[in-house]
């Protein structure tokens, strides 16, 4: 990401830090964009390029109003069934392409002992990641925080695996989710070192589709018990693979957004870029 790019992306970071702690008030355009010291044109133009929406119907996807409103309507159901099979409409590209296929137990054991893994930077709408990659699928995808060496982290998780900086296809293939278009995409697979009940978690968040919303509970009822909700959101704080395995989608029951190991504001930013997404999507196919 050069410098124009993460100039680009703090101000917006910061438009909607300050849209979310104003949206009682309903902040005007002029209001973010001298805020964030840009014109109105210039900020429109710039969050719409951004975000893919503009910012007042941005403001209406990241309220709690609406986090509530998708919650309410999944719970609406009084099943899980269609949260099992990813839920009906076009917002469910995590459950068609993506799999998880966990490391062996010796994988697992000796710190990915043998084997070579691959990383690189690249831009996404919400700031630089870095993501790596073994030959059987992506293993590791972090954003890039300021005064955290994310090499360390990796290395930290495969303390014997062999790390080179290099980009292969792997990689090439898991960033067209920020594209958000189904035509370039292929199978996305995941090569994760993770306990059983890790597994398990992240396979179930994989299940909630884009624009939609989950909660700790209903992960826990999800991956077989209801009264292990501290344990789910110590999996899903464990996630290696942001926003590949969607924890920014589960919230808390109360329909807060709660906390996020990328930050609140990336993770509003997700929810609310996914929304309008989704609803660009369906307005174009409908």
């Amino acid at each position: 990401m050069d410098d124009q790019q993460q100039l680009n992306y703090e101000r917006i970071a910061a438009a909607i830090d300050y849209i979310v702690a104003h949206f009682k008030e309903q902040p005007g355009l002029d209001e973010v964009a001298r805020y964030v010291h840009l014109s109105p044109f210039h900020f429109h133009r710039l969050f719409s390029e951004w975000a893919g929406t503009t910012p007042k119907k941005f403001l209406q996807y990241i309220s709690i109003e609406h986090a509530r409103k998708l919650l309410k309507e999944e719970q609406a159901t009084l099943s899980y069934t269609a949260f099992d099979t990813g839920l009906s409409g076009t917002g469910r590209l995590h459950d068609l392409f993506i799999q998880i296929e966990g490391m062996t137990p010796a994988e697992y054991k000796n710190g990915g002992g043998n084997l070579t893994i691959n990383y690189s930077y690249a831009p996404s709408p919400f700031g630089e990641i870095i993501v790596a990659s073994t030959s059987k699928g992506i293993c590791y995808l972090a954003f890039i925080n300021e005064g955290v060496n994310p090499i360390d982290d990796l290395q930290r998780r495969f303390p014997r695996a062999t790390l080179q900086q290099k980009v292969d296809m792997n990689q090439k293939n898991a960033l067209h989710i920020f594209q958000n278009e189904r035509r370039s995409l292929s199978a996305i697979k995941l090569h994760l070192k993770g306990t059983s009940f890790q597994l398990k978690v992240w396979e179930a968040l994989l299940k909630i589709p884009m624009g939609n919303l989950s909660t700790y509970g209903h992960i826990a009822a999800q991956v077989g018990n209801e009264d292990a909700c501290r344990a789910v959101g110590t999996a899903i704080g464990s996630n290696p693979v942001s926003f590949l395995i969607p924890c920014h989608r589960v919230i808390q029951s109360t329909g807060k957004v709660g906390g996020y190991m990328w930050g609140t504001t990336r993770k509003i930013a997700m929810i609310g870029w996914e929304s309008a997404q989704t609803e660009t999507r369906e307005e174009m196919q409908g």
